[in-house]
């Protein structure tokens, strides 16, 4: 039997990772790197440690993938970094085993529906500002510079970064005024 090791992690320091821990030793995992830290954060030095601890054969074991990952992309890359060194990914509390079809087909799908809804929410709001924009009703955020008084400026000599400070706006915001 391969080595089963385990992540266990909570969000912030008044959590407990008792039930996580419980269940990763309950699943037969002979480590488990804890860390308490949110997903979000990019600096998780024990997922880190964990990732490299683990050898070609093992299986990373999980409750929840919400735990190891803190976004698709994410997750698509720890899944490729475990995939390189041959280590599986299994989650007690879902149905993913990356060392199945099955489990790898489930993984897969987790990454398209978030991002499915993402697409359709977008189209929405498109359509949606389309219209609006046919009834005369959207017009758009109103402009926050006022190209006159930059070309006035521009008139009297003075250079974007200056106009830029005078206005209290950015440089870009005055090259974009001027090409205009």
């Amino acid at each position: 039997m391969m080595p089963v090791v385990g992540y266990a992690r909570v969000s912030s320091i008044g959590q407990d990772l008792g039930v996580q821990l419980e269940k990763l030793e309950k699943a037969g995992c002979h480590k488990v790197f804890k860390e308490k830290r949110s997903g979000v954060d990019a600096g998780r030095p024990e997922l880190k440690r964990c990732l490299e601890y683990l050898r070609e054969g093992d299986t990373l074991l999980v409750t929840k993938i919400d735990r190891l990952a803190r976004s698709i992309g994410d997750l698509q890359d720890i899944v490729r970094a475990l995939k390189a060194k041959g280590v599986a990914l299994r989650a007690t509390e879902q149905p993913i085993d990356t060392s199945t079809a099955a489990g790898k087909a489930f993984l897969d799908m987790l990454g398209v529906f978030p991002e499915f809804e993402t697409n359709l929410r977008k189209e929405r709001q498109m359509e949606g500002i389309a219209k609006a924009k046919a009834a005369g009703v959207y017009k758009g955020r109103p402009p926050s510079v006022d190209r006159a008084k930059i070309a006035d400026l521009k008139a009297q000599g003075y250079g974007p970064s200056q106009i830029a400070r005078k206005l209290g706006i950015g440089r870009a915001s005055v090259y974009r005024a001027l090409e205009g």
